[in-house]
């Protein structure tokens, strides 16, 4: 279904915008972006406690900063959007490194988020570690959504088409042709210096689409 009003995804934690298409969680609290389905939800404050032989649990998600081999470059990137659709920015950034950044007039968030990890991969050779606060862009490695895309002709589980195809096809390819590139997740507005760096890029990048 399409949101009526503006809210937060209960996975991401990210905005959703009027129009976005939602779903309710594996939960059914609160409502999640169609692209973040499956990812973990944070239990609403006050929220009884399940027990622990009842939860499922998650893939274990290396901290940003965890130590990487030598040799492999770290990357942060980060996608913004003023209005959701609307003007939009993508970046990325190595600490102590290069950056770079882009803008879309008519965009959405996700958009943006996986424009910029697909942009950092096309500028960054090497092994590589990719860290973003999207789950719509971790999760899809992280639990092999593109799998499942490619083995349905591009269907969802939901059986409906697969939302921004036209940027998850060149980046998963991309990935899966270089084999040398890692995922990670980091909370997004949380202090992480390099993660308020890029979505300082980003912001200012939307700015340019105007």
């Amino acid at each position: 279904m399409l949101a009526r009003y503006a809210t937060q995804c209960a996975a991401c934690q990210s905005r959703i915008g009027v129009g976005e298409e939602i779903v309710r969680p594996a939960g059914g609290a609160g409502w999640v972006h169609v692209g973040c389905r499956g990812a973990a939800v944070e239990a609403p404050a006050g929220a009884p406690a399940k027990k622990a032989a009842a939860r499922k649990k998650a893939p274990r998600v290396q901290e940003p900063d965890a130590p990487v081999p030598a040799g492999t470059t770290v990357v942060f990137t980060d996608g913004a959007c003023r209005g959701n659709p609307g003007p939009g920015g993508w970046a990325w950034a190595v600490q102590d490194g290069p950056e770079g950044s882009g803008h879309d007039p008519a965009t959405t968030n996700q958009r943006m988020e996986v424009r910029a990890a697909y942009e950092a991969i096309v500028a960054l050779p090497g092994p590589l570690v990719v860290v973003s606060d999207s789950t719509y862009v971790v999760n899809c490695f992280k639990n092999s959504w593109w799998v499942g895309w490619r083995a349905r002709g591009w269907v969802n589980s939901a059986k409906k088409p697969v939302a921004n195809r036209d940027l998850w096809e060149p980046l998963i390819d991309l990935v899966e042709e270089r084999g040398d590139v890692e995922f990670r997740w980091v909370k997004g507005h949380s202090g992480h210096p390099m993660n308020d760096r890029v979505d300082q890029l980003a912001v200012e990048a939307s700015h340019r689409a105007e």
